[in-house]
């Protein structure tokens, strides 16, 4: 008989989950979401007869595992909001059936199944191991990686016990080809998301503090790292740009900065490289300030290229464009923007009509359709300035055609 799994949740991280196990067919899938836009969402992606989705709680009683994939936005004191995760653990409290295996997917801080997740349980005169086993696996998901997807990509996952555990990986084992990681405790596997990402943060921020000293020095920062690069070990590849966004790399980092200060320790470290990386849209503006001024340009019409966070997708979670653009707008420049992925959020109908109507670009998402701003077209619209913030660009084509260029550290 196939076990039943509820997944709690149906956005990014949630909707992908309950179309792989339906396309596996091992599991009845329901799908659960109090946004009834979601739920009509998820009914329109996923047509099974495996699959249900609805935004009443009450399916839960029918679930062997019950998976929560709500979010967990930061709050303006950059501490994660679980309301809506003690609204789904209360959920399963309240319908879930004895021995339910519940997994937490949603990014959270280490401790936060031991003081946050397990009381909700015990309110409800429900112990840990004994009516309902539960486990943590955080999720990844890269948006429009197509190599490193949700049904190959390694999971890490760890239980309030053995048994717990040892369920939880089976689960994730039984329709995932990626490998499963299982770690000894819930603590280990809550800190490995908040780690990874806050790698990635600091040595984006690392290249970045590069690029403006490089910049001074007169140093093209993206040749140094390709030489760099070339090192077979010990080194790993990372490239300045305007700004970092999404919902995990400008995130992440400050679950751990401020849930370490409840246990008495400060990451002045992290936090150095959170600055460094929420100036970098201030930083490009101001390399177009400096470029308007040295082409003589007087009240110029500035085309904003991209706002999403990431090349290729319609996401604009944190994206360092959307600063960008206020940065404009408070230097009181004419801004036109364009982005592919976002028509109802672009100012400019089409790429061609973003350049012809500027006088200087600043490119803030690498999207392949950018990929064809050659030289002889920004020459054909007659664009001054180009600051390239994802350094996608041919710079030395672009300066022969005497246009004035500058990248992030290059």
């Amino acid at each position: 008989m196939k076990e039943t799994v509820a997944i709690l949740g149906l956005g990014y991280v949630g909707l992908p989950l309950a179309e792989l196990l339906v396309k596996r067919g091992k599991y009845h899938v329901l799908g659960i979401d109090i946004a009834k836009p979601a739920v009509a969402r998820a009914k329109k992606t996923i047509r099974s007869n495996k699959f249900s989705a609805s935004p009443n709680f009450t399916a839960i009683a029918q679930a062997d595992i019950a998976v929560v994939c709500v979010p967990t936005p930061v709050k303006r004191n950059f501490m994660p909001d679980y309301g809506p995760l003690k609204k789904a653990c209360e959920s399963i409290a309240q319908y879930a059936q004895k021995g339910t295996l519940v997994i937490i997917e949603s990014t959270i801080n280490p401790g936060t199944c031991e003081e946050v997740v397990i009381p909700i349980f015990q309110k409800y005169g429900l112990e840990c191991g004994r009516d309902y086993q539960l486990a943590h696996c955080p999720e990844r998901i890269d948006p429009g990686n197509t190599k490193w997807t949700l049904h190959n990509i390694p999971r890490n996952v760890a239980g309030c016990d053995a048994k717990s555990g040892k369920r939880a990986a089976q689960f994730y084992r039984s329709f995932l080809s990626g490998k499963v990681k299982l770690l000894k405790t819930l603590k280990a596997a809550e800190a490995t998301k908040i780690v990874e990402n806050t790698f990635r943060d600091i040595n984006i921020a690392y290249v970045n503090e590069l690029a403006m000293s490089f910049d001074k020095l007169g140093i093209d920062l993206v040749e140094v790292i390709e030489g760099a690069a070339s090192k077979p070990f010990a080194f790993m590849p990372h490239y300045p740009g305007c700004g970092v966004g999404g919902h995990c790399i400008p995130v992440d980092p400050y679950y751990l900065i401020e849930r370490a200060k409840y246990t008495g320790f400060h990451h002045p470290f992290l936090r150095m490289a959170r600055a460094v990386n929420n100036g970098m849209p201030a930083y490009t503006v101001g390399l177009l300030k400096k470029q308007i001024k040295d082409a003589g340009l007087k009240r110029p019409t500035i085309g904003l290229l991209g706002l999403t966070y990431k090349k290729d997708i319609a996401d604009q979670r944190e994206s360092p464009a959307v600063k960008i653009l206020q940065l404009l707008k408070m230097a009181r420049f004419k801004t036109i923007t364009f982005d592919p992925y976002l028509p109802t959020e672009s100012s400019a109908t089409s790429l061609q009509d973003a350049l012809s109507t500027s006088d200087a670009i600043i490119i803030a998402t690498n999207h392949s359709a950018f990929q064809k701003i050659s030289a002889r077209l920004l020459k054909q619209n007659d664009i001054r300035v180009v600051i390239d913030g994802r350094n996608m660009l041919n710079k030395e084509a672009i300066e022969r055609a005497g246009i004035l260029y500058k990248g992030i550290g290059r």
